[in-house]
């Protein structure tokens, strides 16, 4: 379970210390109970080795270890309409087979959590519409028909479709990594906003 957390770690594609691995937590039978021990990553710029040495210290059937991080992906400010790419935030989340009683058969021994949705799949259905409900079409409130105005730019929206697109390559790249560094039997890409995420992102990569 180490050695797979380790290597898992690696594959991440994190941001350069310290935004990088910033916490770990080792969090015992269930997400009811306290954290056993946290530790700050960021000030030692801890990496996948020392992290591993840190959690054998509580390697337990029933425990988690859940590592909080920082990956550099495009982001677009509705508000103020303008980009940057910069750190944003992955949690994540090795469990062992009794923990949450035993909800890795299901979930998964390892699961991410990669952050905002919309980072993927744009703001509001804008990209790859047939794929998504659009809120923004209707909507009345002052930032979202200005959001809709300045996407009504053939550049604007070129622009917003390409950098999105560089996040998902991003994202179906760090998937690979961690198939070719662990024997990973499934994997599945999940989102509460999208009824099958995988395939709206598919339907947004394969867009032109």
């Amino acid at each position: 379970m180490i050695a797979e957390l380790a290597r898992f770690l690696t594959t991440a594609p994190v941001s350069e210390a310290p935004n990088g691995f910033q916490m770990l937590t080792v969090q015992p039978v269930d997400y009811a109970e306290p954290a056993e021990v946290e530790w700050d990553l960021r000030e030692a710029k801890y990496g996948p080795p020392e992290i591993a040495a840190l959690a054998i210290q509580h390697l337990n059937a029933d425990t988690a270890f859940i590592v909080d991080a920082k990956w550099e992906l495009w982001n677009f400010d509705i508000e103020t309409l303008k980009w940057a790419n910069g750190p944003q935030p992955l949690t994540l989340t090795c469990q062992g087979t009794l923990f949450e009683d035993g909800a890795a058969a299901s979930e998964g021994q390892f699961v991410a959590d990669l952050g905002f949705e919309h980072l993927f799949t744009g703001h509001g259905g804008l990209l790859a519409p047939g794929a998504a409900s659009n809120p923004f079409e209707s909507s009345d409130h002052p930032v979202e028909k200005r959001f809709r105005a300045w996407m009504g730019s053939g550049e604007n929206l070129k622009q917003y479709h390409q950098r999105t697109r560089e996040n998902i390559q991003k994202l179906f790249g760090w998937v690979e990594a961690v198939q070719a560094a662990l024997p990973v039997e499934r994997s599945v890409l999940w989102s509460e906003g999208e009824e099958n995420f995988e395939a709206r992102l598919d339907a947004i990569l394969g867009q032109r």
